[in-house]
C-alpha cells in the first residue's frame, strides 16, 4: 500500500462546502486505493499538521487549492512542521489544471452563459502576486475555450471585486453578464459572487471528474518520487 493521500482543503463554515470537501475525498479514495483523508488550512480543524501527525508511515498532501498563495506556500508547511510531520511531501496545488478551466467552462454553460455575454471569471483572492498571476493565466485559457474575452475579478484580499467588475461590464455596454466561478466549494467567497450582480453565476467546480483526476495525477506523481 502507498502513502496515506492528505487532499487538504481552505476550509469554511458552510456545510455545503464540507460537504464537497468529504465528497472530493471520497472518490479520490475509489481511485487511488490507499487511506486518504480530508484536512483544512483555515477555518476548520482538524488542520493539515493534526492529519499528517496522526499518520503511522509516509504521508503525501495535495493541496486542493486553484491557486499556490499563502495557505499553499505558508500555512500548510508550517503546520506540518509543528505536528513533526515536515516529512511528508506536499505536491503542487491544482492550479490552472486544464481540466479543471474546463470544468469551469462547462459550469458557465450549464448555468446559462449564452454567446454575447460579458465574461468574468471570479476567483477568492490573495496577497500573493504569483498567485494572482495564476489567476490571470487561467482567464486567457478561458477565453480561448468560449472564445471571447474573459475579465478577472475576486470575492476578498485583491482587487477588484466581483460586483466592481459586473458594473463595468453593465457600463460598457453589456445587457447581460457571466460570471465563471474559480472557486472549488460553495461558501463565503461564492456567496459574494452571488450576490455581485451578475446576470449568470456559475456554480463551484465541486468535486468534479477533472478535479478528482487532478488530485489523483499529483499524488501518483509524488508516490512516483518514492521510489526513485
Amino acid at each position: 500500500m502507498g502513502p496515506t493521500l492528505v487532499v487538504a482543503v481552505h476550509g469554511t463554515r458552510d456545510v455545503r462546502g464540507t460537504e464537497v470537501a468529504y465528497a472530493l475525498v471520497e472518490r479520490v479514495a475509489g481511485c487511488v486505493g490507499v487511506p486518504v483523508r480530508v484536512a483544512f488550512a483555515d477555518v476548520r480543524d482538524p488542520d493539515v499538521g493534526a492529519v499528517a501527525g496522526a499518520v503511522a508511515g509516509p504521508v503525501v498532501v495535495v493541496p486542493a487549492f486553484l491557486s499556490s498563495g499563502y495557505h499553499v506556500r505558508v500555512d500548510i508547511p508550517a503546520q506540518l512542521a509543528r505536528a513533526g510531520r515536515a516529512d511528508a511531501v506536499v505536491t503542487e496545488a491544482l492550479g490552472a489544471d486544464r481540466r479543471l478551466v474546463a470544468g469551469a467552462a462547462s459550469r458557465l454553460v450549464e448555468a446559462g452563459w449564452r454567446r454575447g455575454d460579458a465574461v468574468v471569471l471570479a476567483a477568492a483572492g490573495s496577497s500573493d502576486a504569483g498567485a494572482l498571476a495564476e489567476v490571470e493565466g487561467v482567464a486567457g485559457r478561458l477565453g480561448r475555450l468560449l472564445g471571447v474575452p474573459v475579465r478577472v475579478a475576486y470575492a476578498a484580499t485583491a482587487s477588484p471585486r466581483v460586483g466592481e467588475v459586473v458594473a463595468a461590464a453593465r457600463a460598457a455596454g453589456h445587457a447581460r453578464v457571466a460570471v465563471a466561478s474559480w472557486l472549488l466549494a460553495p461558501g463565503l467567497f461564492h456567496t459574494r459572487v452571488v450576490e455581485s450582480g451578475a446576470d449568470v453565476v456559475a456554480a463551484p467546480l465541486g468535486a468534479a471528474r477533472g478535479v478528482v483526476e487532478a488530485v489523483v495525477e499529483r499524488y501518483r506523481h509524488a508516490v512516483s518520487a518514492f521510489l526513485v
